[in-house]
C-alpha cells in the first residue's frame, strides 16, 4: 500500500477546497454514515428536510470494505461506498454531513473535504473526537476555534447534556457557515439528526441484512 502517493494526492486535493458558502439556500440536507460487519460495510444516506428536519428519503447500500482502517486515511475506506449510497438518492441534496473530519486534518482533507470536492457538493465534517488541533474546553452552548498550525480549522461544540462534538467546513461551505448549519441540524441529541438517523439506518440494515450475500 503506497500511503506516500495517497499523501500527495491529499495534499493536492486540498488545495481544491472551497471555504466559501457554495449555495444560494439549502432545503435538503443529508446524512450518510456507515455500520461494519466483517468486510461488509453497510452505508445509509438520509435526506432531510432542512427547516423541519423531517425526513425525506433514506436508502442504504452494502458493499465490500477494499482498504483497511488507518487513522488520517478514513475517506479511502468509506467513500467508494458513500459515493453509492449517494447515488442512489433520487432527491439530492443541497449539502451534505459526513461522520468524520472536513479540513481538520493534518493534510486538510478529512472525509467531508474528500467527498465534497469528488461530488462537487457542499459538505460538512463532524466528528466525535478530535483529530489534530488545539482548543478550549467549550462551555455548554458556547463554540471554541480549534487551530492548527495557527489556523482555525473547525469548532468544538459541546450541549450542556453530552461530550463535544468536532465540526469543521469540508468543502464549499465557510468556517462560520459550517457551525450554524450543523448547529441548525441538531436536535435534542449530541449529534446532528441527519447524521444520527443516518448511523441508526446503517446498523438496522447491518442487522437486517448482515446475514445475506453481498451482491
Amino acid at each position: 500500500m503506497d500511503l506516500e502517493r495517497l499523501i500527495q494526492e491529499q495534499t493536492k486535493l486540498a488545495k481544491e477546497v472551497s471555504l466559501k458558502d457554495g449555495f444560494k439556500s439549502i432545503k435538503k440536507v443529508a446524512g450518510f454514515d456507515l455500520a461494519f460487519s466483517g468486510k461488509n460495510i453497510f452505508c445509509a444516506g438520509v435526506v432531510l428536510d432542512y427547516e423541519t428536519l423531517d425526513l425525506i428519503e433514506k436508502g442504504f447500500v452494502r458493499t465490500k470494505e477494499i482498504f483497511p482502517y488507518i487513522p488520517t486515511f478514513l475517506s479511502y475506506r468509506e467513500f467508494p461506498a458513500i459515493f453509492k449510497a449517494y447515488m442512489r438518492l433520487k432527491k439530492k441534496p443541497d449539502l451534505i454531513l459526513l461522520d468524520g473530519q472536513g479540513i481538520c486534518h493534518p493534510r486538510g482533507l478529512g472525509l467531508a473535504s474528500h467527498v465534497g470536492v469528488f461530488l462537487n457538493k457542499p459538505a460538512i465534517g463532524v466528528a466525535k473526537s478530535r483529530l489534530c488541533g488545539e482548543f478550549r474546553e467549550p462551555k455548554p452552548g458556547k463554540p471554541e476555534k480549534i487551530l492548527f498550525k495557527k489556523q482555525q480549522v473547525g469548532w468544538a461544540f459541546r450541549d450542556k447534556k453530552f461530550k463535544p462534538i468536532f465540526i469543521s467546513p469540508g468543502h464549499m461551505v465557510s468556517m462560520s457557515g459550517s457551525l450554524k448549519i450543523a448547529l441548525t441540524c441538531l436536535k435534542n441529541h449530541r449529534i446532528p439528526e441527519p447524521l444520527r438517523l443516518a448511523h441508526l439506518y446503517a446498523n438496522e440494515a447491518k442487522v437486517k441484512h448482515g446475514s445475506r450475500k453481498t451482491r
